[in-house]
């Protein structure tokens, strides 16, 4: 995973750790009065269970990981989890911070629902009586207070290793794109300059392109190789304005698709199989016959001194 998500993740866990913290501390401080009483226990988080923000249920469990009360939700107690052992669940695994609490990463529930558990050490004095625990679904939880933005720099990931083993025993096929690509390539330019096509992903392989136009973005539009060949396709399509907020710059359509262009026809044994290009994130993406992929900022695809075509690792 890409540093700049994880960022973005420690960040958000940090501000639900914020939320969490403090009720749960305030909670797990009431428990030792009632601890080892099943009744009173499930009795004392019935009681306190809308302190916690955003649970979805409340439980204490005793120093092994083995459950000693009933699961308290906010309408119901299911009893079926009195006596559960949740030692190899992977919360019980990470090790408690020095101040006894913890936000575990999130996990896949036996529900099937993304999810995460706090844990908070019930204390009597110096001793350790066990922890209260508190299962969180995340799509309960609030969102995140700004959307997470991709990253711009060159990515590069590898493809199937089967590929990359035999890609010098195999050679390109012209397509039927190959045999008209000049004119594809200008019919495409056309529809993303003028007339809304904001994202195209190109097959050249199998000559055809998967295109969103603005106007209409939740649907895609697949171009074959007929249309590709067919300058009459444009009027279909009602010219737009160039969007203010595309990141990348109207003129530099037609450098980026000769430059797909050159690595479609570079090479009989590496070769570009399929790329697209995204006008509002700026982003261009390489897949190449070894089954390898780039993605880079149009910038660095269009500068000839850039790691990338220079064959400088990401």
């Amino acid at each position: 995973m890409d540093e700049h998500w994880k960022e973005s993740i420690l960040r958000r866990r940090n501000e639900l750790a914020g939320q969490l913290h403090a009720p749960m501390a305030r909670l797990a401080a009431l428990c030792p009065g009632v601890w080892g009483d099943r009744k009173e226990l499930d009795a004392l988080l019935r009681e306190h269970f809308a302190t916690i923000p955003h649970v979805k249920y409340l439980y204490c469990l005793d120093p092994r990981g083995r459950q000693i009360c009933d699961n308290v939700g906010a309408d119901r107690v299911s009893t079926a989890h009195y006596g559960r052992d949740r030692s190899h669940r992977s919360y019980m695994r990470e090790p408690m911070p020095a101040w006894g609490f913890l936000l575990s990463d999130a996990y896949v529930s036996q529900s099937g629902r993304p999810s995460i558990t706090a844990l908070h050490e019930v204390r009597a004095d110096a001793n350790v009586l066990g922890y209260l625990g508190a299962d969180f679904d995340v799509r309960h939880l609030p969102t995140a207070a700004a959307r997470h933005e991709e990253p711009g720099g060159w990515r590069q990931i590898r493809g199937d290793p089967s590929i990359r083993g035999t890609v010098f025993l195999q050679e390109r096929s012209e397509s039927p794109m190959d045999r008209h690509i000049e004119q594809a390539l200008s019919i495409l330019e056309e529809l993303i300059t003028d007339r809304g096509l904001f994202q195209a992903v190109i097959h050249f392989s199998s000559s055809r392109v998967t295109a969103w136009f603005s106007d209409d973005p939740y649907r895609y539009r697949l171009l074959d190789d007929e249309a590709l060949a067919d300058p009459d396709v444009c009027l279909i399509y009602p010219r737009q304005p160039w969007p203010a907020d595309a990141t990348m710059p109207r003129e530099a359509i037609r450098p980026i698709l000769a430059g797909m262009r050159e690595l479609r026809q570079a090479d009989r044994n590496i070769y570009l199989r399929s790329a697209s290009i995204n006008i509002f994130n700026g982003m261009v993406s390489l897949t190449f016959s070894c089954d390898g992929s780039h993605y880079l900022g149009y910038a660095d695809f269009l500068d000839r001194q850039s790691g990338f075509w220079l064959g400088v690792g990401a």
